[in-house]
């Protein structure tokens, strides 16, 4: 379960950066709460629970420690702090391009996460930046996927979260990307690509399938390399993998996608082939000041990937 929302308060303080994850006891019977521990996270080691729940890590919603022998009962919460063994390091590191009383902008790199899941929890952007920066009310305010490089606004001011919160809700906001992929001798760019996205097989992956359109692209050339062009991406809407899906459906795949058009086994560690797709900048006018704010990554793609 990921950190406690902002109306939910958490009984344990951040630890290094991190957040107490919290969970809702579902329907069952359990005699006590390490027999519900060890079923319900087949994964983690009983030895595991038992030095969390000796250091007195694992509490209920009102801040009381909890002992193995405690009793689990449906409609409990319960918090303790995630904990990954051998975590891979990521050697890439954000840079930070602004900050004031309410937003802290970042340049990500390629193949950090912004948020703790699955194999990674301190190798993320935002446990990262709290450790960095000491702000520990910071939140990102939209997303970005792992493989994906670019600008990222987070809000680290509970206050104001909302009213940046909601431009990308009103969809009053401007992102420009920049993405390395097949020249489309065949289209007729620019173009805006509308489709209806929808999840798939998988659930890592999205599709397209009939029906009204939810998504939609503007699409031109910002330079052409031979065979391949620089492309540069306006998305209207903020569908999962909507860059990555509606250029694969072009029959432009982006360079170094392991997802579309086939997802491709995991590549684990392997940091050799980066996503060639960029979040080049965000612009907005700003619900607070009023003035009107432009944010523009540092990097550039890689074109050497061209070659491979």
């Amino acid at each position: 379960m990921p950190a406690p929302s902002p109306t939910l308060n958490p009984p344990l303080p951040i630890r290094d950066g991190i957040s107490p994850s919290y969970l809702w006891l579902p329907e069952g019977q359990w005699p006590d709460l390490l027999t519900f521990l060890t079923s319900h996270f087949s994964d983690v080691e009983e030895s595991t629970w038992l030095a969390r729940l000796a250091k007195n890590e694992v509490v209920d919603i009102h801040g009381n420690v909890l002992q193995k022998n405690s009793p689990a009962k449906r409609g409990m919460c319960i918090f303790y702090y995630r904990e990954i063994d051998d975590e891979t390091p990521i050697p890439f590191e954000a840079h930070i391009l602004h900050q004031d009383e309410h937003l802290l902008v970042v340049d990500k790199p390629h193949f950090l996460p912004v948020i703790p899941g699955g194999r990674f929890l301190q190798e993320t952007l935002l446990v990262r930046l709290k450790k960095q920066t000491g702000l520990q009310h910071l939140s990102p305010i939209h997303r970005l996927d792992r493989e994906t490089a670019g600008v990222m606004l987070f809000s680290h001011n509970p206050e104001t979260r909302g009213k940046y919160q909601s431009l990308f809700q009103q969809r009053t906001i401007s992102k420009i990307y920049h993405a390395l992929a097949p020249a489309l001798p065949a289209e007729d760019l620019p173009l805006t690509y509308r489709s209806r996205m929808v999840d798939g097989a998988s659930f890592f992956v999205m599709q397209e399938t009939q029906g009204e359109a939810n998504s939609e692209t503007f699409i031109e050339i910002a330079k052409c390399y031979g065979d391949f062009n620089l492309y540069q991406l306006s998305p209207v809407t903020g569908k999962k993998h909507q860059l990555r899906l509606h250029m694969s459906s072009l029959g432009a795949p982006i360079i170094n996608d392991s997802f579309y058009p086939v997802a491709l086994p995991c590549k684990g560690d392997d940091f050799s082939a980066p996503l060639q797709l960029l979040a080049k900048s965000i612009t907005f006018t700003d619900p607070i000041s009023g003035e009107s704010r432009t944010f523009t990554s540092q990097r550039e793609l890689d074109f050497s990937q061209l070659r491979r």
